[in-house]
């Protein structure tokens, strides 16, 4: 007895540590116009607070965090929380016509959701139209209080948001693409936390700063928010130690260049213990494919305290906008850090198996009009050949708790419906093969079914390096490689012990990556290309998580305030 009571009273003193150390933690979104000047160009955009990049949102694990949404511009508006499970809280996702609809101009909502088993850089960002090209801002959950990092702790640490610039609308952009059928217009310029850098004409006071301390080790929070361009990032001079990606530790990996996709987020450690002066931290566009990209170069400085120099800073020196050795020696180098805070071990036992397909295609124009994509028909993309279509009068989740018929189907395949040589570049305009037929297909799972999901490229129009985001999971990463996955050859690769945890994974460009995850969060979670210039035309889908067999694994009811369609 007197052992079941010392029992009692550990575990109610662990449950009053636990509430006492977390809270709500309370933000306002003003999403409004602004207009910043970029490139010599005064650009309205879309904003949240007045700031652009938007506000940094601070919690620890346990908080609980409540964003009450403002939208005061010309837009339909939703905010996506990057990465965040929103277990049992898929209300709160926020992809507009997946969990809710959108917050019309003039109205409001408000997100309320835990912050529940995870630790590290997340973001969120508008997920309506190409609104998430100025809408964005870093979210960093820090360990609970009475916890520390797997690493001594750093002196500081610093959100560093890769993102886009265009000297435009960018819901111009994207309505112009989608009337034509064509691909949108490049952007402009790159960003380091919203300033493009000195290497752009009229921009040589727009260089974004860190100052630093001789001795002092820092983190940086790499996020990249660009919506259609993944990047390589280094600083001159400076080795990067990375420490975690998309919120989840890793073993530590020394590098000299970073490799991150657009959603993908990467915590690394830099000492600064080089001379006293200033270096140039720089990104540069890892562009996967053919097809013509801006190839420029955004620069933000590292500034050491006492730096009294009048030199140009140093110039790291960053890989060929092509060198696809470089990104998957990173990409297929980083492992998970088993045994450390918040990690989840691989589920071995397999209950789902999916061969899915990921590419872009086309879609034929309209009787008597001539489009701008290739053939002159209008550029789609899909997954196994369904080119996914979002419904606009109900959202998915809705319709799913509510049993409403008629807004999209379970059945969404689980391999594509023909075999064929899927990396090979001489199917690149087969048209027996590139057409995709729209649909609203989702893919309908059992609550706590463990799922692998072979993630295979096409050479549809052209091969590149696909970020394909998961709402709702991690994900563990077993294997990665180039061509046509073998399942005999290529499963005695997979990493059971200790592969690397995401969100978002960039398919390598004419190849394959195997993921596994564990689908114990009920709702409806998209899984979509995070590159938002294939969004739009149909490269995603959905899971239909269903019920637990208890109160406690069971969705409640969506709040009172849900936006309607």
């Amino acid at each position: 007895m007197a052992r079941f009571a010392f029992a009692l009273a550990c575990a109610l003193a662990l449950l009053a540590s636990s509430v006492a150390s977390a809270a709500i933690v309370e933000h306002s979104f003003h999403v409004n116009n602004l207009t910043v000047t970029r490139l010599c160009y005064n650009q309205p955009i879309t904003a949240v607070n007045g700031e652009y990049p938007g506000p940094t949102i601070r919690a620890r694990e346990g908080d609980t965090l409540v964003v009450h949404v403002l939208n005061q511009s010309p837009y339909n508006i939703t905010i996506h929380w990057h990465g965040i499970f929103q277990l049992l809280s898929a209300w709160a996702d926020g992809p507009a016509y997946v969990t809710q609809c959108p917050i019309l101009p003039g109205q409001n909502y408000t997100y309320r959701f835990n912050i529940t088993g995870q630790e590290g850089t997340l973001w969120w960002h508008a997920h309506f139209s190409w609104l998430r090209a100025t809408v964005y801002g870093a979210l960093i959950i820090q360990p609970r209080s009475t916890l520390s990092y797997p690493f001594p702790k750093p002196y500081q640490d610093v959100p560093i948001m890769l993102g886009e610039w265009w000297n435009a609308s960018v819901v111009d952009v994207e309505n112009q693409a989608q009337a034509t059928g064509g691909a949108p217009e490049d952007s402009d310029a790159y960003t380091i936390n919203g300033l493009p850098g000195d290497f752009y004409n009229c921009s040589q006071n727009q260089t974004y700063k860190l100052n630093v301390v001789r001795g002092k080790t820092y983190m940086m929070r790499i996020i990249n928010a660009a919506l259609n361009t993944q990047f390589f990032f280094g600083i001159a001079n400076h080795s990067m130690t990375v420490v975690a990606v998309d919120a989840s530790y890793t073993k530590p990996y020394i590098t000299e260049v970073v490799v991150v996709a657009p959603g993908q987020t990467t915590d690394v450690l830099i000492t600064a213990n080089q001379s006293v002066g200033s270096y140039y931290m720089a990104a540069t566009p890892y562009a996967s494919s053919t097809i013509p990209f801006p190839n420029t170069t955004t620069r933000g400085v590292l500034v050491y305290n006492g730096s009294e120099s009048s030199s140009a800073p140093l110039m790291p020196a960053l890989p060929n906008p092509q060198d696809t050795a470089t990104a998957h020696k990173f990409n297929s180098n980083l492992t998970g850090l088993a045994g450390g805070p918040q990690w989840v071990p691989v589920p071995l036992t397999v209950d789902e198996h999916m061969f899915v397909t990921v590419g872009v295609n086309l879609d034929k124009c309209a009787e008597g009009v001539t489009c701008q994509g290739p053939l002159n028909n209008r550029l789609s993309a899909s997954m196994n050949n369904e080119s996914f279509q979002l419904p606009t009068t109900l959202s998915i989740l809705q319709a799913s708790f509510y049993n409403v018929s008629g807004i999209y189907t379970t059945d969404f395949p689980d391999n594509p419906p023909v075999e064929f040589d899927y990396t090979n570049e001489n199917i690149s305009l087969n048209l027996d093969l590139i057409f995709a037929p729209k649909s609203t297909k989702v893919k309908k799972l059992k609550y706590n079914s463990t799922v692998e999901i072979v993630l295979q490229n096409t050479a549809f129009l052209a091969i590149e390096n696909h970020p394909i985001h998961i709402h709702g999971f991690n994900f563990h990463v077993l294997a990665q490689g180039f061509g046509n996955y073998d399942p005999i050859n290529d499963s005695k690769k997979f990493n059971l012990v200790n592969p690397q945890i995401r969100n978002t994974i960039g398919v390598p460009v004419g190849g394959w990556a195997v993921i596994r995850f564990q689908a114990n969060n009920p709702g409806i979670w998209m899984v979509h290309c995070h590159l938002d210039v294939h969004l739009p035309w149909g490269l995603a889908t959905a899971f239909e998580v269903e019920n637990g067999p208890t109160v406690a694994s069971t969705l409640p009811p969506p709040p009172l305030d849900l936006p309607k369609c």
